[in-house]
């Protein structure tokens, strides 16, 4: 439910990951307490979901409507559904995006399609967002990929442009770098002020935030709803020693999530936090290749053990 506000879409959104039973098939029961488990802190004002963190481009197009379906029948009386819409074809991406408004989602993510990353065609990223925005009556957010992207990566005359499109109210922010992300945040300021600027690097999250952002869509608070709704809370209150003790508990677990190669392991070492926390039975993911090794399990673990110190019961 999106709220009656000046600005409803402030705050930090968990980017939700997926359960799988032995048999592949999504586990709804487990993935129904993973929202409730998400949205517990206040200060978490909603979810992503069909994120890369929720392993979007893995997902068929009917268990994609499934994920949208089970958040709004959960939590979506008073918290915000985001749904990521990610695919190569435009028509496909189109469907996804009404598939996504028909089950229950407040808003939508476009997420540019992977192989934007080998060259940057300015015409078709608009032509594509475009398409999505006038498929559907809905809010729209962008998402600008990291530096180390490629293409997928928005220059700013790109990022201009897609800002004014009609429909447009947030970007997901990121950029995996500071500098980049001050000056997307400058440029959205100054041809768009009223789309909001998530600061959405996990690695990043207190330099981005002490530069000023309107919110977060993270995949850290899948695990960390808590940690992340208080560091919000206390750079809001200009509480930087606060904070700093927050992102000193958080950044070691963040590194290793994330920071690793290969960093496309990021939902399996998420999925395996999960599991450390007694929550989920495994981390099994769509990806065969998916394997933590025993010496990283424990420094995950230890990591984790550190982390939780702000979570509570």
């Amino acid at each position: 439910m999106i709220p009656a506000s000046p600005t409803p879409f402030r705050g930090v959104y968990a980017a939700t990951l997926v359960p799988f039973l032995e048999d592949g098939t999504l586990d709804e029961a487990r993935f129904t307490q993973h929202l409730w488990d998400c949205t517990r802190a206040e200060g978490i004002v909603g979810i992503l979901c069909n994120g890369h963190a929720g392993e979007n481009h893995l997902l068929t197009r009917e268990e994609k409507r499934r994920v949208v379906e089970l958040a709004a029948d959960t939590i979506g009386k008073d918290r915000i559904i985001v749904s990521g819409i990610l695919s190569e074809d435009l028509d496909e991406a189109c469907l996804h995006a009404c598939d996504a408004i028909a089950a229950g989602a407040d808003a939508l993510l476009v997420f540019p399609p992977f192989s934007w990353a080998v060259s940057q065609d300015h015409d078709a990223i608009i032509a594509h967002h475009t398409a999505i925005c006038e498929a559907v009556d809905a809010p729209i957010m962008l998402y600008q990929s990291s530096v180390g992207s490629g293409g997928m990566a928005y220059s700013l005359p790109i990022l201009e442009s897609l800002l004014r499109l009609p429909g447009i109210v947030a970007i997901k922010e990121g950029s995996w770098e500071t500098n980049a992300y001050d000056k997307h945040r400058r440029l959205a300021a100054r041809v768009a002020p009223h789309v909001d600027v998530m600061a959405s690097g996990d690695e990043h999250l207190l330099p981005c935030f002490a530069i000023g952002t309107t919110g977060s869509l993270v995949s850290l608070a899948a695990i960390l709803p808590v940690s992340l709704a208080k560091l919000w809370r206390a750079m809001e209150n200009d509480d930087l020693p606060a904070a700093r003790s927050i992102h000193d508990a958080i950044q070691p677990l963040a590194n290793l999530i994330y920071g690793r190669a290969p960093s496309g392991r990021a939902t399996l070492r998420l999925k395996a936090c999960l599991v450390m926390q007694g929550k989920w039975p495994s981390c099994r993911t769509r990806k065969a290749s998916d394997i933590i090794a025993p010496e990283e399990w424990q420094e995950l673990s230890a990591a984790l053990h550190d982390a939780m110190a702000l979570e509570g019961p």
